[in-house]
């Protein structure tokens, strides 16, 4: 093991001190080597906190393999819970209670962090929970989005939305999967060129298609993708002087669900298998951390992002769509 090997699962043993009769005392650690540098290695194991210490008391370490995910079943789908799960993962940089709604901002990257997410009852009546959304998102600049599902938001919304005029988006597909066979996907070549970390910085998002903008929307970016309860970023390191990633991914843990977005390859890096190899990495981490489920959300027009889930075992739980309100 060196320092090549950041982002890889690990085995580790240290010092730790010495026992009354001047023995050393040695403890193991298993788990994702985030960082190795002058300061020192940090692992993050399977449960607790990161274990940060002196590459001088470094006695031995090496590779292992990714987390044998062990079969379970997909946890019970609730589609409005899950919703709210994929809401806390992709979570947004300003975010306000209109009732059991939540207005979302974060200066226009993605819709899902730029809509009102209207699950439930908004506490008001629909004409003006309606205005209140348009008068919110029009004090930040940005467009009067809502986001509704079925089932989820309130009867009549969708009815209220298409008398004022609202255009609508295409139907997002949000589909899910039991995680250990997910984990167990990916060529072994491919699944050895893949990294983690616990964060994401500009070069990591540089892949991601829906990145960029001004200033405040790449600080935005950076916030969004890298908040959430437990997030992981793997990537596939290129071959060129600046590294330049061939392959990303994102996942995020909570609780029996792992919520996967941000899956991207260079287009001179595709059809190799990466984007397996990116997720079954992934997989086997949140696996790791006791999570038997995956879910992602990909549009209903992207035929070939469908295709590839659709060989990964995943299946469409429930839709949602966007409506954008008219102005004035």
């Amino acid at each position: 093991m060196d320092r090549s090997d950041v982002g890889r699962r690990v085995s580790v043993r240290r010092l730790t001190g010495f026992a009354d009769n001047n023995r050393p005392v040695f403890r193991d650690v298993i788990g994702v080597l985030v960082s190795w540098d002058d300061e020192g290695l940090t692992v993050v194991p399977r449960t607790g906190g990161p274990v940060s210490f002196d590459e001088r008391l470094l006695v031995a370490g090496k590779t292992v393999p990714l987390f044998p995910a062990r079969r379970a079943p997909l946890p019970p789908v609730d589609p409005v819970g899950l919703r709210r799960t994929a809401a806390r993962g992709w979570p947004a940089v300003e975010q306000e209670q209109l009732g059991e709604w939540t207005l979302r901002a974060s200066a226009g990257f993605t819709r899902r962090a730029n809509s009102a997410l209207a699950l439930g009852d908004p506490g008001l009546p629909l004409d003006r929970a309606l205005a209140a959304v348009r008068t919110w998102y029009a004090a930040r600049g940005l467009p009067a989005l809502l986001e509704v599902s079925a089932p989820g938001s309130p009867e009549g919304l969708r009815e209220e939305l298409e008398r004022r005029g609202a255009t609508w988006t295409t139907r997002t597909l949000v589909r899910v999967a039991p995680l250990a066979g997910l984990a167990r996907g990916g060529a072994p070549a491919a699944l050895d060129r893949v990294r983690l970390s616990r964060t994401a910085d500009a070069a990591r998002l540089s892949l991601y298609r829906r990145a960029g903008g001004g200033p405040a929307e790449e600080e935005a970016a950076l916030r969004v993708v890298n908040g959430g309860p437990s997030v992981w970023f793997a990537d596939v390191p290129g071959t060129g002087p600046d590294r330049t990633p061939q392959a990303v991914g994102r996942c995020v843990v909570d609780g029996p669900w792992a919520g996967f977005g941000a899956v991207e390859v260079a287009p001179h890096a595709r059809r190799a298998g990466l984007a397996t190899a990116v997720m079954a990495v992934l997989a086997a981490r949140a696996a790791e951390e006791s999570a038997t489920g995956g879910y992602l959300q990909v549009g209903a027009e992207n035929s070939g992002a469908i295709a590839l889930y659709d060989e990964l075992g995943f299946t469409t739980s429930h839709t949602y769509q966007y409506a954008l309100l008219p102005q004035g």
